[in-house]
């Protein structure tokens, strides 16, 4: 069904333009006959041109998960509160993106930093796509600005990564043996009521094998934190056998780089210019403001186009006649 619906969805696309297209024909007709139609087919063709780029994101994600719902867990890298600041200006920008983009949201664990921004949080994005658009995010972003935190106000650099993993639905088995797991319960820190903070409601799993470590405490009761601690460690290990074979495959995949905190994948400039820069696409924007606010689609479509064809922003521009 969910097939179907995407296919449905699909071909209502391709009537839709189909049918810009015959306006657009009927306009241009119109223009060689003397009429005054040139607003009309700017108007038209910027509108047209959107769609057009909207869908070849969408056919752009083709791979395996890409359809499926996303977990994303942001950290701060070294720095105080300089790095947990720009990890919630992250967090803020792409709950921005989400809500720009219909998907629904649910933070399940958040660690609050000392004095300001967040130690870490992990939180879902619900819609279909997820996960394929937020690929993009994978890696270590990078941010230049005058320090708010510092009273000399000098120049700092801060790091903070991001990881992104499918969600998966009950038709995929991932098996957990029970004898692999340490669970341990504790008070939730964070706000959320008296039930919350005064009851060992908040859970956290180990998974012995792997060493992954996850927890969720933003529900009262401490079955809903388990079984949504159990959904973010299948996750994880699913995207761990995902990445095997991906290496099996392709050791050499310039689409993920690393992560650590010598290869960023974007750098965010605020001074003493302004400008936003993916090092992978090598696309480059100076409107850094809307993109801090969550728009961040040509990121996202630049990175798709760079995955698929291995062309950078600079290639498309070539490719473009004089």
């Amino acid at each position: 069904m969910q097939e179907r619906k995407r296919l449905e969805r699909f071909l209502g696309e391709e009537q839709a333009v189909a049918s810009m297209t015959s306006d657009l024909d009927t306009l241009f007709e119109l223009a060689r006959e003397g009429e005054d139609v040139a607003g009309d087919i700017e108007r038209e063709l910027k509108t047209f041109g959107e769609r057009l780029e909207r869908l070849e994101t969408e056919m752009l994600l083709s791979a395996e998960n890409d359809y499926r719902s996303a977990i994303m867990t942001i950290h701060p890298g070294a720095g105080g509160t300089e790095s947990q600041d720009w990890a919630e200006m992250l967090l803020r920008m792409y709950l921005r993106w989400c809500e720009r983009n219909g998907f629904s949201t649910s933070i399940t664990d958040r660690q609050e930093g000392e004095g300001a921004g967040i130690k870490s949080v992990t939180f879902e994005i619900n819609g279909e796509n997820a996960y394929g658009l937020l690929q993009s995010e994978i890696g270590v972003h990078r941010l230049v600005r005058i320090s708010p935190f510092d009273a000399n106000a000098r120049r700092h650099t801060s790091f903070a990564s991001v990881f992104v993993y499918p969600q998966i639905d009950e038709e995929i088995k991932i098996e957990v043996r029970k004898e692999d797991l340490r669970v341990d319960t504790f008070n939730s820190s964070g706000p959320g009521g008296q039930g919350v903070n005064t009851t060992y409601s908040a859970v956290r799993m180990t998974h012995l094998p792997s060493g992954i470590v996850v927890q969720c405490q933003n529900e009262r009761s401490q079955i809903k934190n388990r079984d949504s601690a159990m959904k973010q460690l299948k996750a994880r290990l699913y995207e761990i056998e995902l990445q095997k074979k991906r290496e099996e495959a392709d050791k050499l995949e310039a689409a993920k780089a690393d992560i650590n905190f010598g290869s960023q994948i974007r750098s965010y400039v605020l001074a003493p210019y302004r400008m936003i820069k993916d090092h992978r696409t090598k696309l480059a924007i100076g409107d850094v403001d809307r993109v801090l606010d969550g728009d961040i689609e040509r990121l996202m479509h630049a990175f798709l186009v760079f995955r698929k064809t291995g062309k950078t922003a600079g290639d498309a521009k070539d490719d473009l006649p004089e």
